[in-house]
């Protein structure tokens, strides 16, 4: 069981507390996270991938055990801690302005 920690926008669109468990089927990549997210929660899909290129989109940054790991491609594996559900897999929204 993978745990996922949404910034507030998100958790009040899905209408979900601070922290949601999935089930990764297979490896469990930034990839296969985002998917099953996405799966078990449509209403997230767009807003943090694009729906044609299913890139990141630019305000939204991945973490794992304290790194950024928005910029690794999407198939590099989650270390065990996260799979195991011990360490937050997180998605934060990016702070811009001036």
């Amino acid at each position: 069981m993978i745990r996922v920690v949404l910034p507030h926008h998100l958790r009040t669109l899905a209408r979900v507390g601070d922290e949601v468990q999935l089930e990764v089927n297979g490896l469990a990549t930034l990839q296969s996270v985002l998917d099953a997210l996405e799966a078990k929660y449509p209403m997230l899909r767009g807003t943090i991938r694009d729906h044609e290129t299913q890139k990141r989109r630019a305000l939204v940054r991945f973490f794992v055990c304290g790194e950024d790991v928005s910029h690794e491609p999407p198939d590099t594996p989650l270390p065990t801690v996260v799979t195991n559900g011990t360490e937050p897999f997180f998605i934060m929204g990016a702070i811009a302005g001036g």
